[in-house]
């Protein structure tokens, strides 16, 4: 779940706690240490999609704990505006979803959490137990939002006041997207633009890296930035990204079905670029309106 750190006013530069990142230092973030994170990180540092990844560092102590360094993405952005979303058309491992088959024990703490978003998910049978099994929410949870139906979902966004939204969950089809990048970006044409620009080279980079067909992605994030003067796309989060077994690719555009390990996050990338092309057309019918 998306965690957001409030800028604070005093800092030239405003920042933001994202999935995990710790702290910040001379323009980097320390983000607590995944074996996992750091080898992708790692491999991403000689791949095509090394200009679409925070500058890897390597790793530092700090007391008990190890960190991964990080390119700090707002270093020199006054007052940024952020959204995160969440890629790919699941957001579990199969690894996961195979160790909860293999347990499939009932959950009450993931009964709770389906009642409370939506009383009438469980099956009478479910209800009767007051538990599910973790594959059961594991799958029920990716189609409460946008993640099933687009590949991908918007998980919270800060705009320039350090307001913060997180409550995307009903966003479910492209004109709410559009609805919601104009709100994020103020119907600013060059900030749409530049978005669009950005994520059509990261479409294309996708394509030629090693790195993506050869990752099942989960988890991952697109964090969208911008400020008065400029705006970037980054892909961010691989704790959850798994190297595939030896010779296995992945297309990242197909359904999923259990076992062939497509994430769908080209599914997402390319909802958000229809959902952008409709945004700009939009704001530019707006700019000629006044």
């Amino acid at each position: 779940f998306l965690t957001m750190m409030h800028w604070s006013l005093k800092r030239q530069s405003s920042w933001v706690q994202l999935a995990g990142h710790q702290g910040i230092k001379g323009g980097e973030v320390l983000k607590l240490y995944s074996e996992l994170e750091a080898k992708c990180l790692d491999s991403l540092m000689r791949d095509p999609l090394r200009p679409f990844v925070p500058q890897y560092y390597g790793l530092v102590t700090r007391g008990e704990h190890c960190y991964i360094r990080l390119e700090d993405l707002l270093n020199g952005l006054r007052r940024p505006v952020i959204m995160d979303c969440k890629m790919g058309v699941r957001t579990f491992q199969e690894e996961e979803l195979i160790k909860a088959q293999t347990k499939p024990n009932l959950r009450s703490d993931m009964y709770q959490k389906m009642v409370k978003v939506d009383p009438s998910a469980p099956t009478a049978e479910e209800h009767e137990q007051k538990g599910v099994t973790k594959w059961r929410y594991l799958q029920w949870r990716d189609t409460t939002s946008s993640t099933s139906t687009l590949g991908f979902r918007i998980e919270g966004i800060m705009m320039e006041d350090g307001t913060v939204q997180r409550d995307f969950r009903k966003i479910h089809t492209l004109t709410q997207i559009t609805e919601a990048l104009l709100y994020f970006t103020r119907s600013q044409l060059d900030t749409l633009n530049a978005y669009h620009s950005r994520l059509v080279d990261l479409k294309d980079a996708l394509r030629s890296s090693e790195f993506f067909r050869k990752h099942e992605v989960i988890g991952s994030s697109l964090l969208f930035v911008h400020d008065h003067s400029k705006a970037s796309v980054w892909m961010i989060d691989f704790g959850k990204t798994m190297p595939l077994p030896d010779s296995k690719e992945v297309q990242h555009g197909i359904p999923w079905v259990e076992g062939n390990r497509e994430d769908g996050y080209l599914i997402g990338l390319t909802s958000i670029l229809t959902a952008l092309s409709q945004a700009i057309s939009l704001a530019e019918g707006q700019q000629e309106g006044s």
